[in-house]
């Protein structure tokens, strides 16, 4: 039985903890706050509650394998699983209105073809079986095995050229998403539509690859979940089933440092001047911080391990109290598009201070009675990819730098909630300096998924750390953010620590 120290309470280091301690290991997480989940929170007032992470979840099966493997219950024995039918709602600068089903090819390219006209069902679905090369080709090396020589390959976009008709025309190959947005699907909206998933997971649709079409393909094959009492309610119940399996939780413990001893990781140095030690030490903070306040060893900043893009996004939430119920035929998820596409991305990509555009909001009306303190009244959270806190993006601090945006995502709300305004009874808004605060995220980003191509740009550290004995978990590692990938990640380091290649299958 080894000693096992976890850095860190998200959900990566949620799985991984009891995945190792159902393999007899004993395993002691540290956390600085107080409480679990990481970017999985919540708030509630007055009867309200409201997730401050992710409203939905996707992939599935990630979940299923970890409560599978850790215990009798099932997943859906432990908090239940609904799916969002339908999937969302678009609502594009024209005034155009699309309704997408949930998990349906067939329907989707029907419901395309009614909203935006004969064709361009179809003209989509082409882009998504390109999609489909791309994710076959990856799945495995990108997100289910450590890193090896075959995610290092992953450089090169795998999304394939679009074939063109005519004698003796040659197949150009997208490089961007944007690209592919522009030249496969022609249409305005459709392009809109494709852009709106990488920008949900705060990527430039301009710079992602072209193989982020993965992210629309994924959630259009493997469809949208929801968790009753909202996603806390899992980080609820992956806590519940560590503490079932003997985790040791320390609240209230901030890791300073990790000991060494022969050359490996044996154990960490906290803040009140102790320390634990340990076989194997787990890295499931932000890794970002942990390297910046040499938490983490590492001798130069050559040497650091890549996160992602230099400046990940963070998210604005307003989570609103509104008076009166919420309509029987309220859709889930709304995306109302920006009006000014390049404006609102100049805007959280380029250049936060100097324009005032309308941005591509997400409007999550979950029909949840946990969630509102009763049928006359319905909890709202409007959701928005902005810049990060601090020099490489706003001061989310300064006066009326909060409640100026938050007042113009709500404005562009009112497309998928009428008369949102006159129905509020009150409002929380939370930006990235909030999460910061609470995760340690620096800048309170938000980091996105593992992604082929950008010349490896989108690829994350891998979970095995120079040092013998240190292993990295979570959204800042391989396979990189977003709740399926930290429970991937958790899995791939449990296999590593117990002897096993690394693998979430």
């Amino acid at each position: 039985m080894a000693r096992i120290a976890v850095i860190g309470a998200g959900m990566g280091s949620l799985a991984a903890a009891a995945r190792l301690a159902i393999g007899g290991h004993r395993v002691v997480v540290h956390e600085r706050s107080a409480t679990y989940g990481g970017g999985v929170g919540r708030v509630e007032r007055d009867g309200f509650a409201f997730d401050t992470g992710p409203g939905l979840l996707l992939l599935p099966a990630v979940q299923r394998d970890l409560f599978v493997k850790t215990g009798r219950e099932s997943l859906e024995q432990s908090v239940g699983l609904a799916q969002a039918d339908p999937a969302a709602r678009h609502v594009f600068a024209d005034g155009t209105d699309l309704t997408l089903p949930n998990a349906s090819r067939s329907g989707v390219i029907e419901a395309l073809d009614g909203a935006l006209g004969a064709g361009n069902g179809e003209r989509w679905s082409e882009v998504m079986l390109r999609a489909r090369e791309a994710w076959e080709a990856t799945r495995r090396p990108l997100l289910e095995d450590a890193v090896s020589g075959a995610t290092a390959a992953l450089r090169e976009d795998p999304y394939p050229a679009a074939g063109k008709r005519g004698l003796l025309r040659r197949a150009a190959r997208a490089r961007t998403l944007s690209a592919v947005a522009d030249g496969e699907l022609r249409d305005p909206r459709l392009a809109a539509l494709l852009e709106s998933y990488p920008l949900d997971y705060g990527l430039d649709p301009r710079t992602a690859p072209a193989s982020a079409t993965v992210l629309a393909y994924v959630e259009q094959t493997f469809g949208v979940w929801y968790v009753p009492g909202g996603l806390r309610a899992l980080a609820d119940a992956v806590y519940a089933r560590c503490l079932a399996r003997k985790v040791e939780f320390r609240f209230g413990a901030e890791v300073t440092g990790v000991l060494e001893k022969d050359g490996r990781a044996a154990g960490v140095e906290l803040a009140d001047g102790g320390t634990a030690e340990a076989d194997f030490v787990v890295a499931g903070a932000p890794l970002p911080a942990l390297y910046r306040d040499h938490v983490l060893p590492w001798e130069s900043e050559d040497e650091l391990p890549d996160w992602g893009p230099r400046h990940p996004r963070g998210v604005l939430t307003v989570h609103m109290a509104l008076r009166g119920a919420r309509p029987a035929d309220a859709v889930h998820r709304t995306v109302v598009h920006a009006p000014d596409r390049e404006r609102a991305l100049t805007w959280a990509f380029d250049s936060p201070g100097t324009t005032d555009a309308v941005p591509t909001v997400t409007v999550l009306r979950p029909d949840d009675p946990a969630l509102r303190p009763d049928d006359g009244h319905e909890a709202v959270t409007v959701r928005v990819t902005v810049p990060p806190h601090g020099r490489a993006g706003l001061d989310w601090t300064a006066p009326g730098a909060a409640d100026a945006a938050a007042e113009r995502a709500v404005a562009a709300a009112e497309a998928a909630v009428p008369g949102l305004r006159e129905r509020e009874l009150w409002r929380i808004v939370r930006t990235p300096a909030d999460t910061e605060r609470e995760t340690g995220a620096p800048g309170g980003s938000v980091p996105a998924p593992a992604l082929a191509g950008a010349h490896g740009s989108l690829l994350r550290s891998p979970n095995a750390d120079a040092l013998p004995g240190l292993y990295r978990v979570g959204g800042w590692a391989h396979p990189g953010g977003g709740l399926p990938h930290a429970g991937m990640s958790g899995a791939i380091v449990a296999d590593l620590i117990m002897g096993g290649p690394g693998g979430s299958r």
